[in-house]
């Protein structure tokens, strides 16, 4: 496809209100600005840092043992968006973005959250497994915390890693390195602390990995896990877009085409190439790829390159 509108495809899939990929580390940075807030509000009140921790902190951590987070089964979800430090949050969002921005860019940006998710979740599954069945670790499990998206990371990490291997990164050194060494030795990393305390969380993050895997060898097969997610997130989008799109369309037409048959064969239709239309599309292939496209969609794109 000749038509690369550099401005409009920026637009698209990097600040554009649909990108869950932007959406995911607002999160995330929303999260840790307030949490510093009361922590500081706490402080300046002269209350000692243990206070904040037992009083705030852990409602949105996961805790080690069972008995604990059946209390607070919500944990489960608001540990992922969790940081409580600033370089732990500053790794998880440059990881994040750097492979998030690239698996969007392959397979559409509609994987991203499904595998943020799952990663966290699963992960967080194998943490709580392994501090409660493990005799080492089930002693001391009501002692430990578990927070931040270190998990959910290393699953689109390794999703983006099976979909483009050898996509190299950094060029100018020696022509780039490939991904699946950046990936191999973030991965590493984490295998070496399997070996010591932290051993319940470093498990969480290869099981996050091993989750991308399995989640890109089934989507090959034909079966997409996110599915129903994507669903439930774009029908609670348009219950906010709604309103706007109403206000900015107030007599929709049958469709957005604007047809030019001059000297075109009789019933033989081509439509008129519109900044419209052409965003239309390429937010199809931010949301769902290339692939996505009709064949007539894919026509129109070329055209609308030619022309420029």
């Amino acid at each position: 496809m000749r038509y690369t509108n550099e401005r409009s495809l920026k637009k698209k899939s990097l600040i554009h209100e649909d990108n869950p990929l932007v959406m995911l580390i607002a999160i995330n940075l929303i999260v840790f600005v307030i949490l510093n807030f009361i922590q500081i509000a706490y402080l300046l009140g002269n209350t000692e840092l243990y206070e904040y921790e037992n009083d705030v902190l852990r409602h949105f951590t996961l805790p080690g043992s069972f008995r604990a987070f059946v209390q607070e089964p919500w944990s489960l979800l608001t540990h992922m968006f969790t940081h409580t430090g600033i370089w732990q949050l500053i790794g998880n969002m440059l990881f994040l973005w750097g492979f998030g921005f690239l698996l969007q860019d392959l397979s559409g940006a509609r994987h991203i959250v499904p595998l943020y998710l799952y990663g966290g979740i699963i992960g967080a599954g194998a943490l709580l497994l392994s501090m409660n069945l493990i005799p080492r670790f089930a002693v001391t499990s009501a002692a430990y915390v578990y927070a931040g998206g270190g998990a959910s990371v290393m699953a689109i990490a390794a999703a983006a890693t099976m979909l483009a291997p050898f996509y190299r990164i950094f060029p100018m050194i020696g022509g780039g390195i490939p991904l699946w060494i950046i990936t191999m030795v973030y991965v590493l990393i984490d295998l070496a602390g399997l070996a010591g305390m932290a051993f319940p969380y470093h498990l969480a993050h290869i099981t996050g990995a091993g989750v991308g895997v399995l989640y890109i060898y089934l989507l090959r097969k034909g079966t997409d896990s996110g599915h129903w997610m994507h669903k439930i997130y774009n029908g609670f989008f348009q219950l906010f877009h709604s309103a706007s799109i109403r206000r900015n369309n107030p007599s929709p037409k049958k469709e957005q085409h604007f047809y030019n048959t001059k000297g075109i064969k009789p019933f033989h239709k081509q439509p008129n190439i519109t900044q419209q239309r052409i965003d239309t599309l390429l937010d199809k292939i931010n949301q769902e790829g290339l692939d996505a496209l009709t064949d007539e969609e894919k026509q129109f794109l070329k055209r609308a390159g030619e022309k420029e």
